[in-house]
């Protein structure tokens, strides 16, 4: 067995934002990485079985069931457990109003069985220290990358004609995404000097989405595949992430990198691979509809999208960077040092 080799663990396939950040993790890790291929439980589980043993580390990315049982059979082996939480399943289904007694019972044993627990973001990994003390010992951060070669930078104002006074946020009628409050933001800048001013949501149905739709300038485009969505950001001026609760995030990075600038809640993981941010760039009470309207406001007037994406260092905040880090961090663990 290499001592430090690592057996990455976790969905790599279905394109959700966890699936996504583990199969770019997957590709800029050494070559030797273990990985699952099957995509069937059991034969998972099976290869979970097979390959432990010639593992240094277990590190198990994203929430799932079967992570329990890949943990306590790390434990047989004496191999140490790494889990990179994406998300909190209990916080976020409580907060979106569909909460999960049973998925937060599973989240709350894959913490405790674990070695190491890293949160996609600083700003996340000091969320967690606080939500969950018992464990904060062993809470660090291994912040996500961003894949720069997916994206395509437009000069703001090219591509499709960009509606001056609109407003983009991502995250349909889940509650945590607050976008009710950009909705009641906007309101308040029609009815004070800008009449035409525009809401475009994107997204899943939620909880808030019959709320959101009561406003008159709420365009609600409700899911949108990728290319779809990548037309969005190019037709609109000012794009608005005002989560409570948000570990990463990339849509407000696609937003800019699509010419928009950027307004985004100071709760926002995505805040950590951001350089350049200023104090009217940030929401500091997502319940305040106001604070939201004077931001939009100072945007119009003296945007930030240019000083933003020149401040980018694409080279620190790329996956080949953070599959570095996650080495470091390997060995680290298996020297004993603490966190």
């Amino acid at each position: 067995m290499q001592r430090n080799r690592i057996f990455l663990i976790g969905d790599d396939y279905s394109g959700t934002g966890p699936a996504n950040a583990t199969l770019a993790l997957k590709h800029a890790l050494p070559a030797d990485t273990l990985t699952l291929v099957s995509r069937e439980k059991l034969k998972r589980a099976l290869e979970i079985l097979w390959k432990m043993p010639e593992a240094g580390v277990a590190v198990f990315s994203g929430y799932s069931r079967q992570n329990i049982f890949g943990m306590k059979i790390a434990r047989i082996f004496h191999i140490p457990s790494i889990y990179i939480m994406h998300g909190c399943v209990e916080y976020e289904d409580r907060i979106n109003r569909v909460p999960d007694e049973a998925m937060a019972r599973d989240e709350r044993k894959m913490l405790n069985m674990a070695d190491l627990i890293l949160g996609v973001s600083e700003q996340f990994a000091e969320w967690l220290k606080e939500y969950y003390p018992e464990e904060r010992r062993k809470i660090a951060f291994l912040t996500n990358g961003v894949s720069w070669e997916q994206f395509e930078t437009d000069e703001k104002g090219s591509g499709e004609e960009r509606k001056q006074f609109s407003v983009l946020s991502v995250g349909g009628g889940m509650p945590r995404k607050r976008i009710v409050r950009i909705a009641q933001a906007v309101a308040y800048l029609r009815e004070n000097g800008f009449p035409d001013m525009s809401l475009t949501v994107a997204g899943a149905e939620g909880a808030d989405s019959l709320e959101i739709r009561r406003f008159s300038f709420v365009n609600d485009l409700g899911l949108l595949p990728p290319e779809e969505m990548q037309s969005e950001y190019r037709k609109h001026s000012i794009f608005v992430q005002n989560s409570i609760f948000e570990t990463f995030g990339l849509a407000p990075l696609e937003a800019l990198l699509s010419g928009e600038d950027l307004l985004l809640s100071d709760r926002c993981g995505v805040l950590s691979v951001l350089s350049g941010l200023e104090e009217k760039d940030l929401i500091h009470d997502p319940d305040d509809p106001v604070e939201i309207a004077e931001k939009i406001r100072e945007l119009l007037t003296d945007g930030n999208h240019d000083r933003l994406i020149n401040a980018i260092d694409k080279e620190s905040t790329s996956w080949n960077s953070r599959a570095q880090e996650l080495q470091r961090i390997v060995l680290r663990l298996r020297s004993g040092r603490r966190f």
